[in-house]
């Protein structure tokens, strides 16, 4: 009985991870972008430094992060211009032309390809970031980075699409008459019950559902938020039908909602997995958070939050955006200024949210007692445990460093690897909070307790707020 409270605090807190994550591409991007258009403009304007005693990183005309930011914006305008070449109207006859029952078939061939596709999409975004930013004098062992940008750009597009086609095929449910679609729609998520509860889940396995779950109920609202802008499109904005679909809008999520109660009540109860695995399921989250907001952090947030959930905003943004400008027609002055206050709107939530996330991340790791692991790197093996893991964790930085849970770092070189070292090794450690057995627990514990005498204790406060804002920019 305790699980669907813990559960849905889980839920809750990741929903408002994904949305800082999605927020950031229509708010903070863009000004990012200029900014970083800005100084490639009027570096040469500067004249030109001398370059003695200055990094790598210092002598580029671009830093890592600003080189990124600009790929991120350019993939989204050329993909956005793209999308004008798909018609919406077409797809959504096309589709409401077929039978129920082949409707059915191609919505959950539509999920799995969504969950395949979001993999495979985030090594490529990995590879183009790396690729763009790694020191000059590396030796090239890859195809450079116009093919990995025009990889990136055909994925971001296909996966756009996509999205579409189930946006579609639920706006087709929604219309119909007799509702039976989206009566067998909803029925798949029960199906879902079936096919997890009955198998054996270790606790790094029910974290990963968890992110998965977490992730697919963000992207379901999305796409609610683009069935209803299209049909209140179609009836002039007449206020009555949206009170038409909010019956139907309400059915989805609540069985969206009892669904995942049921199925993580029954692995929980069939695995004897205690209803405190979700606090720390949390508190690993929060962790992520507040390691990707020190200054010398190895990922940008984003980038943080769709390695660990899947949750690629890059495409949805893209298909929202189509939608929005191809249904709200911006027209006389007072319009404009109604977009630009909406805007400020969009940052002001945007900058609230982050702040309110990182208060409450620095208080789950807290309560954790995850607070030693961000300052201070163990620098000895663990006792019954080999020295080469933590030797195969420090191979992982050459590249796109990963932990054992996929988390990315793009945005720093290897050439400051030395003196941001503690924060690498900080990003391995957050899975032993899941995964280590309860046997080699207290050896941790008894590693973390000679940390505190070795050096000064730290305080979460002294995190760097700048980041709240992506990757710092110096």
């Amino acid at each position: 009985m305790r699980i669907p409270k813990e559960l849905e605090k889980l839920m809750f807190f990741g929903i408002f991870l994904c949305l800082d994550a999605f927020l950031y591409v229509f708010t903070l991007l863009p000004l990012r972008v200029f900014l970083a258009m800005f100084r490639f403009i009027t570096l040469p304007c500067y004249g030109l430094r001398s370059h003695r005693g200055l990094t790598a990183s210092d002598r580029r005309l671009l830093q890592p992060a600003q080189v990124c930011d600009m790929l991120k914006g350019v993939i989204l305008v050329i993909c956005y211009f793209m999308m004008h070449y798909v018609d919406y109207s077409m797809m959504y006859h096309l589709i409401r032309g077929q039978s129920v029952i082949k409707l059915y078939i191609i919505y959950n061939m539509l999920e799995v390809a969504d969950r395949l596709i979001s993999s495979f999409g985030q090594d490529i975004l990995d590879a183009l970031y790396w690729t763009a930013t790694e020191p000059k004098e590396r030796k090239r062992a890859h195809i450079g980075v116009i093919p990995h940008f025009f990889m990136a750009v055909l994925y971001v597009f296909l996966h756009a699409i996509l999205i579409m086609v189930q946006a579609t095929t639920l706006n087709v449910a929604f219309n119909s008459h007799n509702k039976s679609l989206l009566t067998i729609m909803m029925s798949n998520n029960f199906v879902e019950i079936k096919g997890s509860v009955f198998k054996k889940f270790e606790k790094n396995n029910l974290f990963q559902m968890s992110n998965s779950d977490i992730k697919e109920r963000f992207t379901n609202y999305v796409l609610l938020l683009i069935v209803c802008l299209r049909n209140m499109e179609q009836f002039s904005w007449n206020p009555d039908h949206f009170w038409v679909l909010f019956p139907d809008v309400c059915m989805v999520v609540a069985s969206e909602i009892a669904v995942d109660i049921v199925k993580h009540a029954f692995i929980t109860k069939f695995n004897d997995i205690t209803a405190d695995v979700y606090s720390e399921y949390r508190a690993s989250l929060a962790f992520d958070l507040v390691s990707s907001r020190q200054k010398n952090a190895y990922t940008d947030y984003s980038d943080s939050v769709s390695r660990r959930m899947g949750f690629i905003p890059l495409p949805l943004a893209v298909l929202l955006i189509r939608v929005v400008t191809s249904s709200i027609k911006v027209q006389g002055v007072l319009a404009y200024v109604c977009v630009v206050l909406f805007y400020c709107g969009l940052i002001s939530l945007k900058v609230l949210n982050s702040i309110v996330l990182l208060g409450k991340s620095c208080q789950y790791v807290k309560e954790a007692k995850m607070e030693e692991k961000l300052f201070n790197p163990i620098l000895t093996a663990t006792p019954g445990k080999p020295a080469g893991k933590q030797q195969g964790t420090f191979k992982s930085t050459q590249g796109i460093s990963t932990d054992e849970n996929g988390s990315t770092s793009v945005t720093n070189q290897p050439v400051h690897q030395k003196e941001n070292m503690p924060s690498l090794l900080v990003t391995s450690n957050s899975d032993q909070f899941l995964t280590t057995p309860d046997g080699e627990e207290k050896d941790i514990s008894q590693d973390s307790s000679e940390l505190k005498h070795r050096s000064a204790k730290k305080d979460l406060l002294e995190i760097d707020r700048f980041t709240i804002c992506g990757n710092r920019i110096d």
